[in-house]
């Protein structure tokens, strides 16, 4: 009998192995930067495509037309967030506290729904806990991650709410695919069409 190579061996068991926590941060770190909002890719959101959902999120947040130009306009997500933050009170919209956590998802959901890998991605962390672990410790980081184990970790709440949506869709779609008929051949006479259809927003 042949023996399996012991780098074959620690392949897959790496392959197979779980982990309880995944912690991500900078964009460029792979795989799991991709989680990041930071993470260049584009999303369409509200008819608009922007360069990644950093700036689709935060193009909500101003009141006026030209604040909300100025901020999509900052050349990095990171300057894009920085430039949001720093808003006077008077150039943000009136209901943002009650409303973001809700476009961010929003934007969440079209970011994985439109990247077919980064939604593979998701689903492949089983059921880890996701988290955003920030470095610098402020209230933004303690929001939306965690700084030294501390924080609301709600993009990582948002992920993990994602992911579990995405499996029961796959789940029910696997069950619907077991349970219809093989399609026949279509009839003599009928023609058949095809139509393209763009990424969901």
């Amino acid at each position: 009998m042949t023996k399996t190579p012991t780098t074959a061996r620690k392949r897959a068991v790496t392959q197979i192995a779980t982990v309880d926590e995944i912690r991500f941060y900078r964009a460029n770190e792979k795989p799991y930067g991709a989680f990041s909002n930071l993470y260049k890719c584009p999303v369409e959101f509200e008819g608009t495509v922007f360069p990644t959902s950093e700036h689709a999120y935060q193009a909500g947040k101003a009141r006026k037309p030209a604040v909300r130009q100025w901020i999509l306009s900052a050349p990095t997500p990171a300057l894009a967030a920085m430039a949001a933050h720093g808003l006077y009170v008077w150039d943000v919209v009136p209901d943002w506290a009650q409303t973001k956590f809700e476009r961010m998802r929003a934007v969440l959901r079209a970011k994985f729904d439109q990247h077919p890998a980064l939604r593979e991605l998701l689903l492949s962390t089983g059921t880890a806990r996701l988290v955003e672990a920030g470095t610098v410790n402020n209230a933004v980081n303690r929001l939306w991650g965690e700084v030294d184990g501390k924080g609301e970790n709600m993009l990582g709440v948002m992920l993990m709410e994602l992911r579990t949506a995405y499996a029961k869709e796959k789940s029910a779609g696997t069950r619907a695919a077991k349970r219809s008929p093989k399609s026949s051949k279509p009839s003599a006479g009928r023609g058949l069409s095809s139509k393209r259809v763009g990424a969901p927003a």
